[in-house]
């Protein structure tokens, strides 16, 4: 691009709100420069008139720019923990019957819906309710809908698919309106929105890896501020708190940290 990328991210926070200085630099410049190659555009400034006056491709944009890969029971192990220990320690600690959860970054829905089944070993269905969040409405909308490739079922264990899914093609699944009903999908930007308050687990995984440390720290005292005392975060593999004491929290068991 023959134009300055920091006028440009201005001009996408007046635009979209979303700060990308809170972003690792080379790696999301690198992922818009692919972006705007596929037009005939040669300026950042050229891109975002185009942003302003193309529907199609602002929605193009936030998607791009907000990483959406997901799947069900994303690494299984840490499932299995949830089940034999963190919600046996979250229903001795909290009311059982209304747990609060929020999955922040849920993406596509994957996360938040294996929540719900994995709850429904221990709970009846009127009794499980998930807050699910992104940045990107659209991928909202898709995780509204709750249809998924099958590829994204191939950690699930096949008591939920059998139970909750209904086969659409050889490709397709769609889950049922049941597990749907116990999951409410909201926008918020994890950077600048309110967060939900006296959460009992909140799930963050395989977001803040593309953040700058400043807004990890951001992120992770609000987290802190948002759950309640003893409660628990739920990070991804590759994002191991350094010095959790600093934001307020201590460790638990692998991936999972404690508020003190």
């Amino acid at each position: 691009m023959t134009d300055s990328y920091e006028v440009f991210k201005q001009a996408i926070l007046e635009l979209t709100k979303v700060d990308l200085n809170f972003y690792k630099e080379r790696q999301m410049k690198r992922r818009i420069d692919s972006l705007i190659s596929k037009y005939d555009i040669t300026t950042y400034v050229g891109y975002v008139v185009k942003l302003k006056s193309d529907k199609v491709a602002f929605e193009e944009f936030i998607n791009y720019i907000t990483i959406n890969v997901s799947e069900f029971y994303r690494n299984p192990e840490q499932w299995l923990l949830l089940e034999k220990e963190v919600f046996p320690y979250l229903f001795d600690k909290f009311n059982k019957n209304s747990l609060k959860i929020w999955s922040s970054a849920c993406s596509t829905g994957e996360e938040p819906y294996s929540l719900v089944m994995l709850l429904s070993k221990f709970l009846p269905l009127n009794r499980i309710k998930i807050i699910a969040t992104d940045i990107d409405k659209r991928v909202l909308a898709q995780a509204a809908t709750g249809l998924y490739h099958v590829k994204s079922l191939k950690d699930l264990p096949a008591e939920f698919i059998n139970q909750y899914f209904v086969k659409v093609n050889d490709r397709t699944y769609q889950i049922t309106d049941a597990i749907k009903s116990c999951v409410e999908f909201l926008p918020l930007n994890l950077l600048k929105d309110h967060y939900p308050s006296d959460c009992d687990l909140i799930i963050c995984r395989n977001v803040l890896i593309y953040f700058t440390d400043e807004a990890k720290n951001k992120i992770y005292t609000g987290f802190n501020a948002a759950l309640k005392k003893e409660a628990l975060l739920f990070v991804g593999s590759t994002e191991q708190i350094i010095q959790p004491q600093q934001f307020g929290f201590q460790n638990y068991k692998s991936f999972f940290y404690k508020k003190s």
